[in-house]
């Protein structure tokens, strides 16, 4: 995939993140966009949609501040070295895509899911027999496009197919709400379940915040 198409898949990431989080309008700029997050230690997100170095470089020190983060798109060991020590990475991630299709959802045995809709926000919730936490996913719309976001199980219900579960039933909500492509932020725990699913890994994705916010 060339940058150019690459660019756009990260503006329908930024557009379906920001319904999914309730974070405000991305405000474009001439490498990419601005997100106001409003958390404590996550003001704002700094998106790049250029992967070239000296614009990498220019963002990063007109924005190094406390709870401000960078997202970009290129090999972490280079964005590492352009960005400069005060900038310490999260994680190393991927932007993923998928053609979604619609496929059966099976609940293991032992859980109940549920699922509601706010605000163009599907959110698919696993529980244990107790009624405590098991799985949990959300997929936002945004036209043809919807972007997973917040897929998570907690740790003693792994390798019982929760994480397939969720994401099927993500993906089946995508589709009959209109939305056959998928996009999302994949990280290290969950980007082997996404393959499985039939994701694909479009281009690096480098999550960076500030040293000074102490996180």
């Amino acid at each position: 995939m060339s940058f150019e198409s690459t660019a756009a898949t990260i503006r329908a990431w930024v557009d379906g993140w920001v319904v999914s989080r309730g974070a405000a309008d991305p405000v474009a700029q001439p490498w990419g966009f601005t997100v106001d997050v409003g958390q404590a230690r996550h003001a704002t997100r700094h998106v790049l949609t250029s992967d070239d170095e000296s614009t990498v470089r220019k963002v990063a020190a007109e924005f190094a501040a406390p709870t401000v983060w960078l997202k970009v798109f290129a090999d972490p060991e280079s964005v590492c070295e352009w960005v400069g020590p005060d900038w310490q990475v999260d994680e190393p991630g991927w932007l993923m895509t998928a053609q979604l299709r619609r496929t059966p959802a099976a609940v293991p045995g032992g859980y109940t899911l549920r699922t509601w809709e706010r605000g163009g926000v599907t959110r698919v919730l696993a529980v244990a027999a107790d009624g405590s936490f098991a799985a949990r996913g959300q997929i936002a719309l945004t036209g043809p496009t919807a972007v997973v976001d917040q897929v998570e199980t907690a740790a003693a219900h792994r390798r019982r197919g929760l994480g397939s579960l969720v994401m099927r039933t993500l993906h089946n909500a995508a589709v009959d709400r209109g939305a056959p492509v998928g996009v999302l932020g994949g990280t290290p725990d969950g980007r082997a379940l996404y393959e499985s699913l039939g994701w694909r890994v479009e281009a690096p994705l480098v999550s960076l915040f500030h040293r000074a916010q102490g996180a």
